[in-house]
């Protein structure tokens, strides 16, 4: 048996947070059970307690630099049902969607050219010091630039909506507090034409890679579940921002649907595990061994009957038609609809540019005060609910958040075991590449596992590769 052995790897791994994975091995050292551990305590329900109503959607979104935009819209829509009121003024509610616009738009294509992009563009197994968005902007300049000027346009969004790119103030519990003047409008409008043209560019590539690669995205981490996001009510189309739960089967038959978001402990259950901070949220009926599903892009592309933009409508059928099953299952098919999101938002964002509500002054509505809210949003990683209850004193008493990245624990742990089996079993050390192959399963649900843990600081991935009898064979981390 070898001796156990620690080798440092940098630069720090391209997931946003703390994960630790574990991979066990039977006596012939093939792969036995293999985990992603999430090591950080999550403390940020507690210590919200305490807080007053109007100060939780700016408070709240602080959980993350990433995507703060989906906590402050998910916190105020739970406030907003606390200050009694259901329906925004246009303006408000336009303002908010425009704001989670341009906040998926920018998270996407983060995640799409500065994360995932260099295991696409130079293969899983190159060099790590070539894995970076520096060694894209390298070779391929002009895809650089698009992807640093592609999110520049959703977080200039941001902060014209929300009032600073991270962390803004604009949306408040009953509405928003500020309406997008009309210079500020056409400049965006200068612009979004050619944010278009990228965006199918970048889908293109996404699509592309997924169809080139296809036997091998077929069999990374593909495995079948069940899947949910909203849907808008009615017609069960794409809404990042508002609607009703749907859920469906790995054969696409329907678990429930069109259920009220305020439903949700109806039927979701978070379970817990001894070898994890997170959370394993699962279909109370169903039970934890089955019960589980998925959330995020792909998920949303199998949930939705349609989306209302044209093209990226026509691009989601493209998905849909490309695969054998009725449902697209394969991990990294999430670049795709990735893509696919990039340029709905860009048609929506254009859409809402010319609509003369944004510059209204009807920006907040008042209702009778009740004592309990619960705000859903379809955030970049996928469904996000804050639930929050309320005393007389305005105080918030009750706080439970289930972020994308929670929905999405028990599909990343069987993503790496998937992985693990395929490039592990009977292999006594851990290269750079299966390192790498590992990350990128986990890399392609695009985790916030400080959104999930409500952890502080920078920290690293560690893999660990135990013998049967739990001894230590070979340990990586890549150092902060």
């Amino acid at each position: 048996m070898a001796e156990p052995r620690l080798i440092e790897i940098s630069p720090v791994t391209r997931v946003e947070g703390h994960g630790k994975v574990t991979i066990h091995l039977d006596k012939d050292g093939m792969v036995d059970e293999a985990r992603l551990h999430i090591v950080e305590f999550r403390g940020f329900e507690r210590f919200i307690h305490g807080r007053l109503l109007w100060e939780v959607p700016v408070i709240v979104q602080r959980l993350c630099g990433i995507c703060p935009v989906s906590h402050h819209l998910a916190a105020a829509k739970a406030m907003d049902v606390i200050c009694g009121v259901d329906e925004l003024p246009p303006t408000a509610e336009k303002m908010r969607r425009l704001m989670h616009y341009g906040q998926v738009m920018q998270s996407h294509v983060l995640h799409f050219f500065h994360l995932a992009a260099p295991d696409l563009l130079f293969g899983f197994d190159a060099p790590a010091d070539r894995r970076n968005i520096f060694e894209v902007l390298r070779e391929k300049p002009e895809l650089g630039r698009r992807a640093i000027m592609m999110r520049k346009f959703g977080q200039d969004i941001i902060e014209a909506t929300a009032g600073k790119k991270i962390h803004g103030t604009a949306a408040i519990p009953g509405g928003i507090n500020r309406n997008l003047p009309i210079e500020t409008r056409d400049g965006f409008l200068k612009t979004v034409a050619e944010m278009q043209d990228w965006a199918m560019d970048a889908l293109a590539l996404a699509r592309d890679y997924t169809l080139d690669h296809a036997e091998m995205v077929g069999g990374f981490a593909a495995f079948p579940s069940k899947y949910m996001s909203l849907v808008r009510e009615g017609d069960g189309a794409l809404d990042l921002y508002h609607g009703n739960l749907r859920m469906i089967d790995a054969e696409g038959g329907t678990i429930f649907d069109q259920l009220p978001y305020d439903r949700y402990h109806e039927v979701l259950v978070e379970d817990v595990r001894s070898w994890s901070y997170m959370k394993f949220p699962f279909i109370k009926e169903i039970g934890p061994d089955t019960g589980w599903y998925r959330v995020g892009p792909l998920a949303r592309m199998n949930t939705v009957s349609l989306i209302d933009t044209p093209l990226a409508n026509a691009a989601r059928e493209e998905l849909m038609a490309a695969h054998d099953t009725v449902k697209v299952h394969a991990v990294l098919a999430n670049h795709w609809a990735r893509m696919i999101e990039v340029l709905h938002c860009v048609e929506k964002i254009t859409e809402l540019l010319h609509d003369p509500d944004l510059q209204g002054t009807d920006l907040k509505a008042t209702g009778e005060r009740r004592e309990e809210g619960i705000g859903v949003i379809e955030a970049p990683r996928g469904n996000l609910i804050h639930h929050y209850k309320v005393d007389e004193n305005d105080q918030v008493t009750y706080c439970n958040l289930i972020v994308s990245t929670t929905h999405n624990n028990e599909g990343m742990n069987r993503a790496v075991k998937d992985v693990a089996v395929k490039h592990i079993s009977g292999q006594p050390e851990i290269t750079e590449g299966m390192l790498n192959h590992v990350e990128v399963a986990i890399r392609a649900y695009d985790p916030c596992l400080s959104c999930a843990t409500h952890a502080l600081g920078q920290m690293p991935l560690e893999v660990e590769l135990l013998d049967a009898a739990g001894q230590t064979l070979d340990k990586r981390a890549r150092a902060t």
